[in-house]
């Protein structure tokens, strides 16, 4: 039931509908809560309840947090952009940091942090310009993104590329040379509209066919769709090439019918169930269940999968490891203990527990 209700209140939030006091005083705004929540949508329900005149504490301190949050993080943005500027690094933001300024009221998409992607040429030069700026560093180096933090509030992922070497082959290849798609005369460029919509919908995918992805994916089609005309067959012939011309259809119009009241699929059904069931960052479970399904391994290949690490070079997962453990792969002759180190590092943070006990529910 607070499933229905989310959806019901954040289509009322993005299409300018007053929700409907009556349904909402047979909420439980508790299970609301948490479940808003966990698909980071607290703020657009805010906006919503309000216009039935329901202010709800918990709501209402979220969508005043979001608005904050993302004007002191936009804030920084421009302050990164106007130093990227002078130092001649082209860059362009990415994902929900342009999102966010469609919707209805600046504020009601929450964010966690800004995505920006830039001349990898030039990490070292973007690293300097971050810590200038006073910002730490979280990560460098160690994938295709860097990771930044200020604070109180402001967390940056400058991406080196859009996609990995250990991500999906066709993706990865596809986003190698992505600067000829970029669109600016300056430092700072910009995708088609049919271009952002298509790596929006590659980087939903990825993170869906890993371990999920929540109904704020979704939100962000349906909001971007109806800011935008775009292109469809131009679109259709890209996502093939991709290998996600059918998610593709199917996230769309599960969006359509969702949040502009129409009557939902068997397909939309079984779709919304994985989405509800992800949460916005998606789940253990499903990531377990997932890598499973895709390789064929039963639970012993899984568990052997997992200890082992990649030695040479031409398996598409070596590039990765050897970024983020450079000690090891610098001194290889110490490679056969990285096994246990990764294991007691994930039992110390709780990891191996959890995915243990995913193996374990797996039916297989």
């Amino acid at each position: 039931m607070e499933a229905e209700d989310l959806i019901y209140l954040v289509s009322c939030a993005v299409n300018g509908v007053k929700a409907d006091p009556e349904r909402i005083a047979g909420m439980d705004m508790d299970a609301l809560y948490k479940q808003a929540n966990t698909h980071l949508l607290t703020a657009a329900v805010a906006h919503a309840l309000e216009t039935a005149g329901v202010k709800e504490e918990r709501f209402v301190k979220a969508k005043k947090h979001s608005a904050l949050k993302n004007a002191q993080m936009d804030m920084e943005m421009a302050e990164v952009f106007a130093e990227l500027d002078a130092a001649a690094i082209w860059h362009m933001p990415l994902k929900g940091t342009i999102l966010q300024h469609m919707y209805p009221v600046y504020g009601m998409r929450q964010m966690s942090d800004h995505d920006i992607l830039f001349d990898a040429k030039r990490a070292d030069d973007v690293k300097s310009i971050m810590e200038k700026l006073g910002f730490s560093v979280e990560h460098f180096g160690a994938s295709n993104h860097d990771v930044y933090h200020k604070e109180p509030v402001t967390n940056f992922e400058m991406h080196t590329s859009l996609f990995g070497s250990s991500h999906d082959e066709k993706m990865y290849k596809y986003y190698t040379d992505v600067e000829k798609r970029l669109l600016g005369d300056g430092y700072e460029k910009h995708f088609s509209p049919e271009d952002f919509y298509i790596y929006m919908l590659a980087h939903e995918y990825k993170h869906y066919s890993m371990g999920g992805t929540g109904l704020r994916s979704i939100l962000d089609v349906y909001v971007y769709l109806q800011k935008e005309s775009l292109d469809m067959d131009y679109v259709a012939t890209e996502t093939e090439k991709l290998g996600i011309a059918e998610f593709e259809a199917a996230n769309r119009l599960l969006a359509q019918h969702l949040f502009s009241g129409g009557e939902l699929t068997q397909a939309d059904k079984d779709m919304l169930e994985y989405v509800l069931s992800s949460g916005v960052y998606g789940t253990i479970n499903h990531r377990v269940e997932n890598k499973m399904r895709q390789n064929g391994w039963g639970k012993i290949k899984y568990a052997l999968n997992r200890f082992f690490v990649p030695v040479s070079k031409k398996n598409k997962n070596y590039i990765a490891y050897s970024k983020c453990y450079p000690f090891f792969y610098k001194h290889k002759i110490l490679l056969p203990l990285l096994p246990f180190y990764r294991a007691l590092r994930s039992l110390k943070s709780g990891r191996l527990i959890r995915e243990l006990k995913a193996l374990k529910q797996v039916k297989k």
